[in-house]
């Protein structure tokens, strides 16, 4: 389906209504696949028992909000603060090992040499050892096209690929993390199967690294291309600067712009009455009064959506992109975007620019 399809909603207070009424307009569709898969697709997934069972973004009820508390307890406020110095650190160390390519006159793509931060903070804190992230960066886009993009027959089989390696993956892990104290570990002694929690990793993974990436991606770009907001970013105040400059992003071109619901016969809204599995499209950025973008305006948190199913990593995203933002501008305050306008994945439900070049100020 394209987005013409959808029946949209933009209206922030519409957005907000229709993510509290659970029981009307339902997130079952949330991990389907926007385009339908073909019969090659399907097969290269099944034969790695891919399945995505409703667990936590596409569940509801009081499984869904016991799951929930399980996993929020890996990503508790305690937690996330507890990693900021390893963000800051890991973010300075590759802006300043990129620094000499730059002197000598190189362009650098930014977003790839912080791009992988993300994850790193993630397996340390979910406490599962991670693939390689070329790998993970493969797998993670390739499912995000899959199922979030419009493939045709040909490039779904090359996406299925992708996706059933990580399925893969994810078993191997999931299974070799019984009895141990890490996230898969504790689902399985809270009674889940594996196939649940392979379902609740797939998009765990990609949500906790891969759409926190995406946004560093266009908090860089977008910062970088105004030389008095990279001077703010990178100076005295810079961490604050960089707060309100996430913020800012979150509010207007978030990575994950949109996401989906479906109802329920009866479901309304706004005195319509809508009809019985329909699609809805959610546009959670993009759409708030310039009062609610400021820095301390509720507009940026609709981006990690809202009430039962917000974004458990929400802290943490804001906390990554605006850590590797400051550190970035200070450790590289010459640094000036380089050639034309990037290529942007636009996809469904995730964008960003693809690419962050950039070259020191007077470089060639």
């Amino acid at each position: 389906m394209k987005a013409a399809d959808y029946f949209t909603v933009s209206d922030p207070q519409q957005v907000r209504e229709v993510l509290q009424r659970t029981t009307e307009f339902l997130p079952t569709n949330a991990l389907t696949a926007v385009e339908p898969l073909g019969p090659e697709a399907l097969r290269v997934l099944a034969r790695v028992g891919f399945a995505l069972p409703p667990v936590l973004a596409s569940a509801v009820g009081e499984e869904h909000l016991r799951v929930r508390r399980l996993v929020a307890r890996f990503f508790s406020p305690a937690k996330v603060a507890a990693v900021a110095d390893r963000v800051s650190s890991l973010a300075r160390e590759q802006a300043a090992g990129a620094r000499p390519a730059l002197e000598q006159g190189s362009t650098l793509d930014l977003g790839e040499r912080v791009g992988g931060i993300p994850a790193q903070i993630m397996w340390e804190l979910i406490g599962v050892p991670g693939p390689e992230q070329e790998t993970l960066q493969r797998w993670s886009r390739d499912s995000l096209e899959l199922f979030w993009g419009w493939p045709g027959p040909d490039r779904q089989v090359e996406l299925a690929h992708g996706a059933a390696d990580f399925h893969a993956w994810l078993r191997e892990s999931v299974t070799a993390s019984r009895g141990s104290t890490n996230l898969f570990g504790v689902l399985h002694e809270a009674g889940l199967g594996v196939r649940q929690i392979c379902s609740l990793g797939y998009f765990l993974v990609i949500a906790g690294q891969e759409t926190t990436a995406l946004l560093i991606n266009t908090v860089l770009h977008r910062t970088l291309a105004d030389p008095v907001a990279w001077a703010e970013c990178g100076g005295p105040d810079g961490l604050t600067a960089s707060k309100r400059r996430v913020r800012q992003v979150l509010a207007t071109e978030s990575s994950v712009p949109t996401w989906r619901r479906t109802t329920v016969p009866g479901a309304t809204l706004s005195g319509r009455q809508l009809p019985a599995g329909a699609e809805i499209l959610l546009e959670l950025t993009g759409h708030h009064a310039p009062d609610a973008v400021a820095e301390d305006g509720a507009g940026y948190g609709l981006a990690f959506g809202h009430g039962l199913h917000r974004c458990l990593g929400a802290r943490l995203t804001e906390l990554e992109a605006g850590l590797v933002l400051h550190e970035v501008a200070r450790t590289l305050p010459d640094a000036v975007p380089s050639g034309p306008e990037p290529e942007w994945l636009r996809l469904l439900s995730f964008q960003a620019p693809r690419a962050v070049r950039a070259q020191i100020d007077g470089g060639t």
